[in-house]
């Protein structure tokens, strides 16, 4: 069984590669904190609403180059010529093998934008962005299509088109390679919670920020009691 890839964590590790050193490990505790009230998945663009130092929280966006058409001919190409690709795909599991060239890993495929005066590439507040969406494709790396700027269903159209023809020897498929099914690794308790909606119900019935913040780190450690 082939490993799953860790899409989020090759993404950041491109975007540490092309911004300003020590920048994105910033947005970790921007995260961490509640700051990131909501965000959203476009082609092209991750875009996010962090609270800030500003009464009205800044407006975030991690910019993604979208796939040229060489690039997707490309792609239908490999997952064409690697049996059991396609069935990844549309399970919604791209393999690791697609990582050349999924991922947007230089400066010409990034770029960052926030309403912030903070002149840092990124600031925090993109940054912030980009480690919320990277924890969302370890879970669901085929939203990294859709920030590519393709749609899964035309992508898996073009596939099919180009592999409909029966193979003379084989009409039935029972030659075929078909994929091990995914094994998801077990995960910690306190991962699966959504740090933005805790805060923000924490807060709805603290009295102050204290109590909140003190409400989060017992949750937490209670969490990491029953772990063990």
């Amino acid at each position: 069984m082939r490993a799953a890839p860790r899409w989020g964590r090759a993404l950041l590790a491109g975007i540490d590669r092309v911004g300003e050193t020590g920048r994105l490990a910033r947005g970790r505790a921007v995260v961490r904190a509640g700051q990131v009230l909501s965000w959203r998945t476009e082609p092209g663009v991750v875009v996010g609403e962090v609270q800030g130092s500003q009464p009205r929280p800044f407006t975030a966006a991690l910019v993604v180059r979208r796939m040229r058409p060489e690039e997707l001919e490309l792609l239908v190409e490999e997952i064409r010529a690697t049996p059991g690709t396609l069935a990844e795909v549309v399970a919604g599991l791209p393999p690791a093998s697609l990582e050349p060239l999924l991922l947007p890993d230089t400066a010409a495929d990034l770029d960052f934008d926030c309403t912030c005066p903070d002149s840092a590439r990124p600031c925090k507040h993109v940054a912030a962005v980009c480690h919320v969406f990277a924890d969302r494709l370890d879970e669901h790396p085929r939203d990294l299509l859709t920030v590519r700027g393709v749609d899964p269903e035309n992508l898996i159209g073009a596939v099919e088109r180009e592999s409909d023809a029966t193979d003379p020897a084989d009409p039935y498929g029972e030659a075929l390679e078909l994929p091990a099914l995914p094994r998801p690794a077990p995960r910690p308790a306190l991962d699966d919670l959504d740090p933005v909606l805790l805060r923000q119900a924490l807060r709805s019935t603290a009295p102050d920020e204290a109590i909140a913040a003190t409400g989060w780190k017992d949750l937490a450690a209670l969490y990491r009691a029953l772990e063990q």
